[in-house]
């Protein structure tokens, strides 16, 4: 019984001094730079990590699009970035990154009415959830975290084009995770239900994210004239509503846990507004960022073989005619 207690005595301390090492060295961003006349898309900006995004971008003075499946959650999330800046030029919009058909309308509703796209942050995502398929045919996880997004970054690239200027390009930021690491990338059996560990298939879905951005960086610079970069980040173990879906016991604790020893929210969100704020992270693209510092990510984000294999797997699996994807690289 001694040995038990101490045992749980010792962990308790060692998350205490953990957590407070965290919350001593999480980084924030210092930029002051303004967003006025820009537009930024947010997935998942109703609440969360992407909730704290919006509301910087809105009171730096940006146009702020924040886009998820449930309106009551997008009216609550609008009143609350009023609240904390005044801001009347946040939209929601409504997007189901579960269905393909969804994220089609929500992008050619964005290319039809909005004029520029300065600033895209693919931040929703699931936790470990059901494992099973869309009616798209597609793991559920898998598509809300990484094929949803991989479709709705191509079909709003043209916009970004238009958008993007030598000096000042267009920014995509993919919200990765430290499970990225451990995350695979076996194309034979990528979507399969039933197969992996669900929190396998979430952590091979944050790796998916990063390998999309390296390899969309390749065919970016291929394009003369494009002005687009595109950033992973680690935004750190944050405790936010994500955790929910271990269980109701299991994700209060892992939420409070997460949110009083290692990050908030606010706290979660600062790489990703700093990887959209700082001329340096402007200059560069396919890159991986964590506590607003360039970094490395697994060194199998890496493979540039893997990376193109994803690539031609995730159009074919969301479903891309030769017509619509080409259209993606045209100039606007």
């Amino acid at each position: 019984m001694f040995a038990i207690l101490s045992v749980v005595v010792v962990t308790v301390v060692l998350a205490v001094m953990v957590g407070l090492y965290q919350k001593n060295t999480n980084a924030m961003c210092k930029s002051k730079k303004r967003l006025d006349g820009k537009t930024a898309i947010i997935t998942g900006g109703t609440t969360g990590m992407g909730l704290r995004i919006a509301i910087d971008f809105a009171d730096r003075g940006a146009k702020v699009i924040i886009a998820c499946p449930y309106p009551d959650e997008g009216a609550s999330a609008i009143k609350t970035i009023f609240d904390k800046t005044g801001s009347e030029k946040v939209i929601y919009k409504y997007l189901d990154l579960a269905s393909l058909e969804s994220v089609r309308k929500f992008a050619a509703d964005i290319v039809n009415t909005e004029d520029r796209l300065d600033i895209l942050v693919n931040n929703a995502g699931v936790g470990i959830v059901g494992d099973f398929q869309t009616k798209d045919g597609l793991s559920f996880i898998m598509q809300v975290n990484y094929f949803g997004h991989f479709l709705l970054t191509l079909l709003l690239l043209p916009l970004l084009k238009k958008t993007g200027r030598p000096l000042e390009p267009s920014r995509i930021v993919n919200t990765s995770s430290i499970l990225h690491n451990i995350g695979k990338i076996d194309l034979e059996n990528l979507n399969k239900t039933n197969y992996w560990y669900k929190v396998q298939i979430y952590a091979n879905s944050k790796l998916a994210l990063v390998l999309f951005a390296r390899e969309l960086t390749c065919r970016l610079r291929s394009s003369k004239g494009t002005h687009v970069v595109i950033n992973s980040v680690d935004p750190g173990a944050v405790g936010t509503n994500i955790f929910y879906s271990v269980g109701s016991i299991g994700g209060v604790i892992i939420k409070f846990l997460s949110y009083n020893l290692f990050k908030t929210p606010w706290q979660g969100a600062q790489t990703a507004i700093h990887v959209v704020m700082d001329k340096k992270a402007g200059e560069v693209s396919g890159e991986f960022f964590k506590n607003c510092k360039r970094t490395t990510a697994h060194w199998n984000a890496y493979n540039e073989k893997v990376a193109k294999q994803l690539w031609a797997e995730s159009v074919r699996l969301v479903k891309m005619s030769d017509e619509e994807f080409n259209n993606c690289f045209l100039d606007f």
